[in-house]
């Protein structure tokens, strides 16, 4: 049975030689690109300034967004406590109609504001047609 003991031990087989180191691949070439400048100082100043720009007009705008949807929410509540004075007039008015046309209360004020008294009989005189 073959054993994995080092080659100079109690063998007179000579020793295998170290194997090769592999190849190393070449490294692929890589694309030439075109250079180009680097952007000036000045060129990155400028696009600073825009963005700087672009997002105070989106802060302003979302701040006018804001401010119209305050204005309305103050409408709103104005026009909902106008509603809700609105429903205790009506409610109020009907009651007061509801106790005006009540008969007691026609017969009460007859008495009272005209001097009227309720007849004792009734008569009905009838015309003749024209």
């Amino acid at each position: 049975m073959a054993s994995w003991a080092p080659a100079h031990v109690g063998t007179d087989a000579p020793a295998l030689p170290p194997p090769l180191p592999l190849p190393r691949p070449r490294p692929r070439p890589r694309p030439r690109t075109r250079t180009q400048a680097r952007p000036t100082p000045r060129r990155r100043a400028f696009g600073g300034v825009v963005w700087i720009v672009l997002f105070g007009v989106l802060l302003a705008g979302v701040v006018a967004v804001n401010v119209a949807v305050l204005q309305l929410n103050v409408r709103l509540d104005k026009l909902g406590t106008e509603r809700v004075q609105l429903r205790a007039d009506t409610a109020r008015l009907r009651s007061q109609l509801s106790t005006a046309g009540a008969t007691a209360s026609i017969e009460s004020q007859a008495r009272t504001r005209l001097g009227l008294v309720p007849a004792a009989t009734r008569s009905f005189i009838e015309l003749p047609p024209r």
